[in-house]
């Protein structure tokens, strides 16, 4: 299945409920079925700036079974509030096991076509856009240099605005960390 798939499974899942307060209680389940990001990854290192709460995204990179040329990232996610757990879930679901140029290339227009933007608070719809944010930067990350590393926390991604390494890398690292959006319209 295509992202472009997935986003669409979401729009006619949504599609199903009459009411927001129906689709409040679907993203709070889809939250409980999110797998437990591991222990270790469940650091300040890993927490989503600019999101009221607390929400951790881990990323690794790997080569799936089938296929012997292609990295895909894998996301793992939690938070210590239910209807931010769905929407990171939902992130998760849509984004989960794809290639870095598919992650960096996708749009973003399934969070607008259910609505779930409009029907945030201004704090929680800058959360989701920190959250969609920080999975590009990953995937932008992963797409530079996928085969020297094999995952890397927030923190380094963000906290610095020095160059490190030759290259691409750096460039990529640089972009990150100085908080532009090279993926944005």
């Amino acid at each position: 299945m295509t992202i472009t798939q997935a986003q669409q499974e979401v729009v006619d899942e949504f599609a199903l409920f009459s009411d927001w307060q129906d689709r409040y209680e679907h993203l709070i389940e889809l939250g409980k079925d999110l797998p437990l990001i591991a222990p270790e990854h469940k650091t300040d290192d890993n927490l989503v700036r600019g999101c009221q709460s607390r929400v951790w995204l881990h990323a690794d990179v790997s080569t799936p079974l089938d296929v012997t040329d292609q990295k895909v990232i894998h996301f793992t996610a939690d938070s210590d509030a239910m209807i931010t757990k769905g929407i990171v879930a939902l992130l998760v679901r849509v984004f989960n096991d794809r290639t870095p140029q598919e992650i960096l290339g996708a749009s973003t227009e399934f969070i607008d076509k259910i609505g779930l933007r409009a029907h945030l608070s201004p704090n929680r719809a800058n959360g989701l856009s920190a959250m969609v944010d920080q999975m590009k930067r990953y995937a932008l990350a992963f797409s530079s240099n996928s085969t020297k590393h094999g995952s890397w926390s927030p923190a380094f991604l963000l906290n610095s605005c020095q160059v490190r390494g030759p290259g691409l890398w750096s460039l990529a690292m640089r972009t990150v960390r100085c908080g532009q959006r090279p993926w944005a319209p």
